[in-house]
């Protein structure tokens, strides 16, 4: 089941939201030392436009009491995806000293059938205390904080230090609660720029911030300031779509929203049709990147990657089977198949109705190759409505409602290897299509399963078995793999929208 319009709601939602945290969060009213009792509060309002329509809002309020700030944000977006209108909201609470040393945050996300709550607390010894809630089920886990990451004041206040002078940069790491992670963030201070905002003209300094992952990739926005510091507009280029949040009045931004059509935005056209893919061996594919374009595209047991001296990209992806007489649980000690056993927010394997539902479908087997085979072949028939209306869901709540796309499916197989002790992830990437809602021979955005069988990471596409397409095949480009958490989406975010194929060679078996 193809899958692009989910992808596009998850990472613009998920992660697409760090940049307007970065953006909204980075730069407010320049401080004028006043007393804390005598610090106005501030409360802010964007539009959130998407291919220049009106897709939602954003709101930053900044409030300073009893000796400590609080940064929040919220962000509604609407799309359409086939016709199928769906809203994720984002809710995020920052708190920090004066001098902007993180102290605590909360996270609140809406995607569709589900709803999540993250919220993380900086221990006096520098760990992070996490509390993920999602489906009826909390997990708390100690982990360490970013190393010198800042939040909402901490940024606004080195900004503030460093000034709009024309040619300034800096670096530092930018804390996203929606990862519980840091971003690397690089800024670069440029010319003052005539700039239309919802039409009226303007000049303002334009600032350049880079935001990267390691060895995920990058992405770039472009915010523009008022002589005081003020946020009114930034222009964020992901997955061939353009974001822009611009400052407005209230009345317009919760105003009525424009439908905001977005499958077929980031379809990439294949040269040509690629069929009877269940025969072919291997599919080789020529990807020629943009100008300018830093793409991270990671090997793994099924896909080789080689860089040309050109700058051109050569995938080949040849499925690896499942070997024989390999029997489950696993008890080795590879360091990313062990940490591939454990329940996550997402991927719930510990949950008695995901134990009892991988009960039930691997039987009685107790070969490892067969157990992940009646996985997928489970998932393909449990999940029943097969729609465009879940924004994103976990594998509890996938168990819970039969419904839902190739994340759902993704998440739910995932968890199901997981709970006999399979260890498997998430997987996000290209998935091939010969024709989807009027789209027809391409890739969009897709997700699926990987299950570690015998020293070898197995594909497992239960969204595809389950639409009669056969399961995983080399009609797939892996990006990313992990727990199917918003950072596993970043590779997408940076690299969907950045190169063409420019050539296929399909290998028959």
């Amino acid at each position: 089941m193809f899958d692009e319009g989910n992808l596009v709601m998850k990472t613009k939602c998920i992660l697409g939201v760090c940049l307007l945290l970065a953006a909204v969060a980075g730069c407010r009213k320049k401080s004028e030392s006043l007393p804390e009792q005598a610090e106005p509060n501030e409360t802010e309002y964007f539009a959130v436009l998407m291919e220049g329509k009106k897709a939602g809002y954003a709101i930053h309020k900044r409030v300073v009491s009893e000796g400590k700030v609080t940064s929040s944000e919220e962000l509604s977006l609407t799309i359409s995806r086939a016709g199928v209108s769906l809203t994720a909201t984002m809710t995020a609470e920052m708190v920090e000293t004066p001098d902007g040393k993180p102290l605590s945050f909360e996270l609140v996300q809406d995607l569709g059938i589900m709803k999540t709550e993250v919220s993380g607390t900086v221990q006096p010894d520098g760990k992070l205390a996490l509390v993920n809630r999602s489906a009826g089920t909390e997990q708390k886990s100690i982990v360490d904080w970013p190393s010198g990451a800042l939040m909402a004041e901490g940024a606004r206040l080195l900004q503030e230090e460093k000034g709009l002078q024309e040619g300034t940069e800096y670096s530092y790491r930018m804390f996203d609660p929606s990862m519980a992670n840091a971003l690397d963030a690089k800024t670069t201070v440029g010319t003052k720029e005539q700039v239309d905002l919802l039409g009226r003209v303007v000049t303002l300094t334009e600032v350049t911030t880079i935001l990267s992952m390691q060895e995920m990739g990058e992405m770039a926005s472009k915010s523009y300031y008022d002589e005081d510091f003020n946020l009114q507009k930034s222009v964020t280029p992901t997955m061939g779509i353009n974001t822009e949040m611009v400052a407005c009045a209230k009345e317009f931004a919760l105003g009525k929203n424009d439908v905001v059509e977005l499958v077929g935005k980031m379809f990439i056209d294949s040269p040509v049709p690629l069929d009877n893919l269940d025969s072919a061996e291997s599919v080789t594919y020529h990807l020629d990147p943009l100008p300018d374009a830093k793409m991270t595209i990671p090997p793994n047991d099924n896909q080789q990657v080689r860089k040309l001296d050109d700058g051109k990209v050569v995938i080949t992806v040849k499925p690896v089977a499942a070997p024989a007489g390999v029997t489950f649980p696993y008890e080795g000690d590879d360091e990313t198949a062990l940490e591939a056993l454990e329940p996550t927010q997402f991927v719930q394997s510990d949950h008695e109705t995901i134990i009892e539902l991988a009960r039930r479908a691997v039987g009685k087997t107790k070969d490892a190759a067969q157990a992940v085979g009646k996985i997928e072949a489970f998932v393909a028939d449990y999940v029943e409505d097969k729609n465009l209306s879940v924004g994103y869901a976990s594998a509890v709540e996938v168990a819970s409602s039969k419904q839902g796309d190739c994340t759902e499916h993704a998440v739910l197989a995932a968890a199901l290897c997981r709970a006999v002790g399979i260890p498997a992830q998430v997987v996000t990437g290209l998935g091939y299509v010969g024709e989807w809602r009027g789209l027809a021979n391409g890739f969009g955005g897709h997700a699926w399963t990987q299950a570690y069988v015998g020293g070898k990471w197995i594909g497992l596409d239960a969204a595809f078995r389950g639409a009669g397409r056969g399961g995983y095949d080399a009609g797939h480009i892996a990006l990313a793999a992990g727990n199917g958490n918003p950072g596993d989406f970043f590779s997408l975010v940076t690299t969907m929208g950045q190169f063409e194929i420019e050539k296929v060679t399909i290998k028959r078996k």
